[in-house]
């Protein structure tokens, strides 16, 4: 299959969004952030070139001034609270967490608080106040707790399927990762798991879908998957990239 093959069933989407009027709403969020590394240099790159906005998790107890005046130098960037540490706390037969039920919630909450102040110090008007736990997870007894700390929002993965104490800014389509596959995956199940997600918002557009990238562990298969994204997206009238701040408000 070609490449134009592999990416045909998005670009007939995106027509059918324009036909009816319509923009199907993408997001871009990435993950793991701690300092300057060319692979971010990479990312700011393409998305700066591709006017993509872009929203960076930072991890607050790993990072420092050097990562936040990189970032202060793009216009297209957001960031957003990547837990504290990142550090796992689950058991070795439990699926890694660092927010969930292994420790006290007062001393998780209290991490969070103080991960939220420290990068407020850091990004000031450019930190949207939006908590991504590491791995994804995080325990439903700490949610209704966020607004308390600070935090507007809460960004995992996958569809919104039930009542949230707080807003929800999910992510759908992860470029590494999927069900134990991490790394190179093929690019027409991305482009196929993209249509299903847009498909799914064609009836009720009520959730923006979100792509998920990790630059650390990014190789040619996801840089090249994520050029062509944005060169499919990028003049295209049924489809627009917003910012998580213009998600949110």
């Amino acid at each position: 299959m070609t490449d134009d093959q592999i990416w045909l069933p998005l670009r007939r989407e995106f027509d059918r969004w324009q036909q009816a009027g319509r923009r199907a709403r993408l997001w871009l969020r990435d993950d793991d952030a701690i300092e300057p590394t060319a692979a971010l240099d990479s990312l700011l790159a393409i998305t700066g070139q591709a006017s993509v906005p872009l929203t960076i998790a930072v991890i607050p107890a790993s990072t420092g001034e050097a990562l936040a005046t990189r970032l202060l130098r793009e216009n297209h960037i957001l960031v957003a609270v990547h837990g504290w540490s990142h550090a796992n706390h689950a058991g070795p037969e439990e699926k890694k967490q660092e927010l969930g039920r292994h420790r006290p919630a007062d001393l998780v909450l209290g991490e969070l608080r103080n991960g939220l102040v420290t990068l407020q110090g850091l990004y000031g008007p450019r930190l949207v106040p939006m908590l991504v736990p590491p791995w994804n997870r995080i325990s439903a007894e700490l949610i209704p707790l966020l607004g308390a700390q600070g935090f507007d929002a809460l960004s995992i993965f996958g569809r919104t399927t039930a009542y949230s104490p707080i807003r929800l800014l999910n992510t759908h389509v992860d470029v590494v990762n999927q069900r134990g596959q991490r790394g190179n995956r093929p690019h027409a199940d991305l482009v196929a798991e993209l249509v299903a997600e847009l498909k799914a918002r064609f009836s009720r557009d009520d959730e923006p879908v979100g792509i998920l990238t990790h630059h650390l562990v990014h190789g040619p298969s996801e840089w090249k998957f994520l050029t062509r994204l944005f060169r499919e997206t990028g003049k295209h009238p049924g489809v627009a990239w917003m910012s998580a701040r213009d998600l949110l408000d």
